[in-house]
């Protein structure tokens, strides 16, 4: 039995905790905050509950293979999750919307009918090709642990598969997804469904390379998921695992750096000076040298309604603006009755990807500034005929400056998915630290943003630590 340090208490450390717990080491988790979770934050208000951080879940799988894993009770059992239907509403500026529903085989349909003959094929024909991207990268990116420049260097080439080019005129290949989605989607409002999915991955589409478009294949074939009483729910679920396993957990205490022992890690050295021994770190914290490549800010804004939430309400909506290169607004209005004090109100959470907060960003805490952006995507999804600012009870504006202040992340960035292509600039930290024996997990390492993601580095992480360095398959 090892002793193990895990340092923070968001999703990818509390999934490397509860996996080390079960393999038998004696786990013990520090987190400067006074609660776990993480981002994955909730704020209550006059009996309006609301998710600040995630609002939806992409492959469920990886929290159903913790849960099998590491106890007798499976996740349905312990958090209801359901797939959400339609999977999302698109509004552009000109009026026209259309509804994917969450079965594959009748979005062709809705996009036709919107966007006109022929679009739906177009649609499908580039998720074909994401799907072989998905498919190519998926070990590497998502199922193998990231230890080697030699493994950076791999994903260093794009590997969308581009339609041939034939002709003396034949154009040249798209180096961007923003580029890869007008020249074969043909359509505006129809690339937009594309860049639109990659920009709530926080993924600027503008530098993104075309293989981010495996994004939208992996929402649309494995689904968008909710569970009962909101995201903190499956927070709470995983935290309650980690106390079935025996995990100790240490709030209000915040570690500085790994200590050093024999030339490989010894123990975290905390805050306050005093020193923590361990055979082993697992680092799921900012710092460590990991930092989010390419990443932004979030602006999020809470909104408590006056009136029922009306029939036939999508779970989630993107609002486009009239400049289609610009980020849509993501408007979620879940129907979930623990989130409002009776059925005659209603909640909502508008969001949409802001600067960072801070040097080379913006001032989030400088007067009006968060009042003005609050405004402003009020008044997109007002535009898009929403009717939600007749409405509003109170509202509570959460900018990058809050997320830099609950989670710690330099600037309130929101740490993106890893990525191939771009010359592995969207590839995250390494599972394994300058030292041997301290490990990372979390957004900030390998593979990358995402609470499926993060999840995932849990599970790469106690490959490594249980089976060996050279680990390379499932935990």
């Amino acid at each position: 039995m090892a002793r193990i340090v895990v340092v923070g208490a968001g999703m990818g450390a509390m999934a490397a905790a509860a996996r080390l717990a079960t393999a038998g080491h004696r786990v013990t988790v520090v987190e400067r905050a006074s609660t776990h979770g993480g981002a994955v934050g909730r704020f209550a208000r006059d009996g309006f509950v609301f998710d600040t951080g995630p609002g939806l879940l992409h492959l469920p799988a990886v929290w159903r293979d913790l849960f099998i894993k590491t106890g007798k009770r499976e996740l349905g059992e312990c958090v209801g999750l359901d797939r959400v239907d339609p999977a999302v509403e698109h509004r552009f500026a000109d009026g026209v919307s259309v509804r994917l529903p969450a079965a594959l085989g009748g979005a062709q349909q809705a996009l036709d009918d919107a966007l006109g003959a022929g679009a739906g094929e177009r649609w499908a024909a580039l998720l074909r090709r994401a799907r072989q991207v998905w498919e190519s990268t998926r070990r590497p990116l998502v199922e193998e642990p990231l230890t080697t420049q030699e493994q950076r260097a791999a994903l260093r080439e794009d590997p969308y598969p581009h339609e041939p080019r034939r002709g003396l005129l034949r154009r040249r290949t798209p180096g961007t997804l923003a580029e890869l989605a007008a020249a074969e989607l043909r359509e505006p409002r129809l690339a937009a469904l594309l860049t639109g999915t990659v920009w709530e991955y926080g993924v600027d589409p503008a530098v993104a390379p075309p293989g981010a478009a495996a994004l939208a294949y992996v929402e649309r074939s494995f689904g968008s998921w909710y569970p009962a009483g909101g995201m903190r729910a499956l927070a709470d679920a995983v935290y309650e695992r980690c106390l079935e396993r025996r995990v100790d957990f240490v709030f209000g205490t915040a570690a500085a750096r790994v200590l050093a022992k024999d030339g490989r890690a010894g123990g975290v050295e905390l805050a306050d000076g005093a020193a923590l021994p361990a055979d082993s770190v697992v680092w799921g914290a900012p710092g460590l040298g990991a930092t989010a490549p390419r990443a932004t800010g979030r602006l999020t804004v809470l909104l408590a309604l006056r009136g029922p939430r009306p029939a036939g309400t999508p779970h989630r909506t993107l609002v486009h603006p009239a400049d289609l290169d610009r980020p849509p607004v993501r408007v979620l209005r879940p129907d979930d009755p623990a989130l409002r004090p009776d059925a005659d109100h209603e909640t909502a959470v508008l969001s949409a990807p802001a600067p960072a907060h801070g040097a080379g960003g913006v001032d989030w805490t400088a007067p009006g500034v968060a009042d003005r952006a609050a405004d402003d995507l009020l008044a997109a999804a007002e535009a898009a005929g929403l009717d939600l600012a007749g409405r509003v009870l109170w509202r509570e504006t959460r900018t990058p400056a809050d997320v830099e202040r609950d989670t710690g992340m330099p600037g309130g960035a929101i740490p993106t998915p890893a990525l191939a292509g771009a010359d592995a600039t969207f590839l995250a930290a390494a599972n394994t630290g300058r030292l041997t024996g301290a490990y990372r997990v979390g957004a900030l390492a390998h593979p990358g943003g995402g609470l499926s993601h993060a999840g995932m580095s849990g599970a790469l992480a106690t490959g490594l630590i249980v089976e060996g360095p050279g680990w390379r398959g499932s935990y």
